[in-house]
């Protein structure tokens, strides 16, 4: 879900530096804050902005990295009509930590980010020694993947036609977000503009579709000498991101760790969720 520009602030500033970084079929936007361990705080549709308070919270005693995922924000492609893997999206963070060179990090990945940080413990372990997927959106877990799959395509098609209002409505059904009638339409009643829009439809047209349908390499995460806490939010029960982490939880032998909020709670409570965040680092 995205999360609308300066929606959740600490009022905190911090000197953060900004930068691009080139790989294959993109220019990475990534921003870096702070001194001391290196903790990357990674989205999928979000980009950087929804983390900038816990950014600033944590840079204090951490050097922070975050993104905006390729095709997203600032962070171009070469070829916008292509979809985005999580997958690619993995390769893209790998590269990142190690052009910055001050790993192993903690990775803290949140929705869409989350599967990000799964597929990259899969394919550069070594980078990380401690991995948060917070609620990844992993429907190929469910029994009922199946009807998930086909719903997510009608709303992919519903957003294709241009009613995007419907396709949104689709979304929290979906995902079984309950969203007050005022919040919806203040921030997806209308059309979105400008950079919005198109990040919008690239998460609608080209991220949504793999990111539910990634299926994490369960034996590989076990075997990886990462350490791995699955996130879910204290007020998520009975939502579908509830779900789908208490079966990746299940089915790596783990008891999910809770969070502040919901599945968004790292920008809605950016302070209690950096309290929580520390208590897991350093446990």
């Amino acid at each position: 879900m995205i999360l609308p520009r300066g929606a959740s602030l600490t009022g905190m500033t911090t000197i953060t530096t900004s930068t691009t970084l080139d790989v294959p079929g993109a220019r990475l936007h990534y921003e870096l804050r702070g001194r001391g361990p290196l903790i990357a705080l990674v989205g999928a549709p979000m980009d950087a902005t929804a983390f900038a308070p816990l950014a600033d919270l944590l840079a204090t005693d951490h050097t922070v990295l975050t993104t905006d995922p390729r095709g997203i924000n600032r962070s171009s492609v070469d070829h916008p009509d292509r979809d985005s893997t999580p997958v690619e999206r993995a390769d893209d963070l790998a590269a990142l930590l190690r052009h910055v060179d001050a790993g192993p990090a903690a990775v803290l990945g949140s929705s869409g980010g989350a599967v990000t940080v799964l597929a990259l413990v899969e394919r550069a372990p070594e980078l990380v020694h401690t991995a948060v997927p917070h609620e990844p959106p992993l429907d190929e877990l469910l029994p009922d993947h199946a009807e998930l799959y086909d719903r997510t395509e009608r709303m992919v098609a519903t957003y294709l036609t241009g009613d995007t209002r419907s396709a949104w409505k689709q979304f929290m059904e979906i995902g079984n977000l309950q969203v007050p009638d005022e919040v919806f339409e203040l921030y997806f009643g209308s059309p979105r503009e400008g950079q919005d829009a198109l990040d919008e439809h690239f998460q609608f047209a080209h991220m949504l579709r793999h990111t539910v349908r990634f299926r994490p390499d369960i034996p590989a995460l076990r075997a990886a000498p990462t350490r791995l806490v699955v996130g879910i939010g204290e007020e998520s029960a009975g939502e579908l991101c509830d779900r789908t982490s208490r079966a990746l939880a299940d089915l790596l032998g783990l008891e999910p760790t809770l969070f502040p909020g919901e599945h968004i709670g790292f920008a809605e409570h950016p302070e209690a969720f950096a309290v929580r965040l520390r208590e897991i680092l350093g446990a």
